[in-house]
């Protein structure tokens, strides 16, 4: 019996070896935790500096004309006495109009209010520029050297081109040739000994028999943009003897920032009823950050119960209700807005309709049979993205059977040719979030979430779809919203149980336009929204 024990245990252990082998190579990873927060400011990298050289034993002359043209870290609104139209006389009055926006708040509060200004206008840089944004400047690996990226004009406006320079071997004379195609090109300062052609034109051509005095010449070259457009660029060709480069001058109004008011306790009440709203996650007002938005058909019960919910845990907060009923049921109380629609409008027509008139930094979007809860707590959702760069936080939503969805999905898109692309959807996340145990980043959550107010605008609804639509909207967001999840914040779902005897007559009324018979009409026009509006062939989903 010791023989055939023995193999026995061999085969076990040899058993159990193959298998713990097998799990670890075959075992799902943790996903990569990828760090998301912003960097104070004095932590951020310092902008990458042109590699300019200096050619102190170079001569030059200013010109003033053309450094007049040139952007200065400074302005002013000294009205013009020709701009005085006869409009604008009518409106306000004779002569020239110029205004002080400062001159808004009393002497004693501007201080302060430019302190909160800036502090937001960091903030909102932080999140807005990227690595694309800072100039780099290529060395001369062939005899030019340019700037790949980062040169950036206000339309028809001047400024100048850095990072310059020709790095050629000896020789008699050198030369260089600039093309423009949607401005032209000019010197700031003269170099003894340039010979320039072309100067004001969109072909510019500099030649000396010196290289450091051309090389010279060459830092104050300055292109102005004839061409009005409000975000374009022009491709400027850079060439010499044997060899030729192109670099892009972007063209545009730089975004104008959208700044939003106080949003944390210290700030004090900003909606003036003492009421800060500030449950200590972090200080932030709540009453001054967020809008809770919600679209309403019918369910005036469900609805009622909401708002009830919301006001136990924040009392200040403003609601808005999007309401497309057929008979609409008077809604009223402090900070509440219930604005009517057409009959039957529809699911994202509503949805619109109430983003549109929300005035706060921040828009939590909820059903109208949701339940606030003490695991409700917004000020996580804000700390998410007060201090993230993600444009749209989800939280979880707990049914009446306890079971709670987050409903993360992610989207793909693989280019298809002329066909059209092909859309893939697969449930998941893309890496947990770094100081966030609880939250991952993902591209589309559950009917629950808290989102940057200016983005949502930028995405909208498409009020074609009335009726059953959700993952839609973080399609046509792809490339555009910069998605997170959280599961420790939770919002119950109320109970759609019922028995059919017991229903009311408006939650039948519901149940059909919600549920309609002919369902292959609504997935038809959303077949054709994705094969025309969003230029899909397919969609595939795990």
């Amino acid at each position: 019996m010791r023989g055939p024990q023995r193999a026995l245990c061999l085969l076990l252990v040899a058993s159990a070896s193959l298998a713990a082998l097998y799990l670890h190579l075959w075992a799902p990873k943790d996903p990569p935790i990828v760090d998301l927060r912003r960097p104070p400011p004095e932590r951020l990298p310092p902008p990458l500096p042109p590699s300019a050289r200096a050619y102190p034993h170079v001569p030059f002359r200013l010109k003033e004309e053309v450094m007049e043209l040139l952007p200065r870290n400074g302005c002013s609104c000294e009205a013009e006495a020709e701009a005085a139209l006869p409009l604008r006389r009518r409106i306000f009055g004779p002569g020239p109009v110029g205004f002080d926006f400062a001159s808004a708040f009393a002497p004693g509060e501007r201080p302060r209010q430019l302190r909160l200004r800036e502090r937001e206008y960091r903030n909102y840089r932080n999140r807005v520029q990227t690595p694309a944004d800072r100039l780099l400047i290529v060395p001369a690996n062939s005899p030019l050297e340019y700037p790949a990226q980062g040169v950036e004009v206000r339309p028809l406006q001047t400024v100048l081109v850095p990072g310059l320079s020709l790095q050629a071997p000896a020789r008699n004379r050198y030369q260089v040739n600039l093309t423009a195609s949607l401005g032209t090109l000019a010197v700031a300062a003269e170099v003894e000994g340039v010979a320039l052609q072309g100067e004001g034109q969109p072909h510019l051509s500099l030649a000396a028999a010196h290289l450091d005095h051309l090389n010279r010449q060459l830092q104050f070259v300055t292109y102005t943009n004839t061409q009005f457009h409000p975000d374009t660029a022009d491709i400027v060709q850079f060439s010499t003897d044997g060899h030729t480069a192109a670099f892009a001058i972007r063209i545009r109004h730089p975004p104008t920032p959208r700044l939003y008011g106080p949003g944390t306790a210290s700030d004090g009440d900003s909606d003036g009823d003492g009421d800060s709203d500030s449950s200590g996650d972090g200080g932030y007002n709540i009453s001054a950050l967020v809008t809770v938005a919600t679209k309403t058909f019918l369910r005036y019960d469900k609805l009622r119960g909401l708002i009830a919910s919301i006001r136990r845990f924040y009392p200040s907060v403003t609601i808005v209700v999007a309401d497309d009923s057929q008979r609409p049921e008077p809604l009223s109380g402090p900070h509440l807005e219930h604005y009517l629609m057409p009959f039957g409008k529809g699911w994202f027509a509503g949805r619109n309709l109430a983003v549109s008139q929300v005035t706060t930094k921040y828009v939590l979007w909820v059903d109208d049979d949701f339940i606030f809860t003490p695991r409700t707590r917004l000020e996580k959702l804000v700390d998410v993205l007060e201090r993230t760069s993600l444009d749209l936080v989800g939280g979880a939503v707990r049914e009446i059977t306890g079971y709670t969805t987050t409903y993360r999905q992610r989207l793909s898109v693989r280019g298809g040719g002329a066909g059209g692309d092909c859309l893939r959807t697969r449930p998941g996340f893309h890496h947990r979030l770094a100081g966030f145990p609880a939250c991952v980043v993902t591209d589309g959550v559950v009917n629950f979430f808290l989102a940057r107010t200016d983005k949502v605008r930028q995405v909208g609804f498409d009020p074609r779809l009335r009726r059953v639509a959700h993952l839609e909207f973080f399609i046509d967001g792809l490339g555009v919203l910069h998605v997170g999840s959280c599961e420790d914040v939770v919002v119950d779902h109320a109970s759609k149980l019922a028995l059919p005897w017991r229903r009311s007559e408006g939650e039948r009324q519901y149940n059909r336009y919600r549920y309609p018979a002919a369902r292959d009409d609504s997935l038809r026009l959303k077949q054709r929204l994705f094969f025309y509006k969003n230029r899909f062939k397919c969609m595939a989903g795990d």
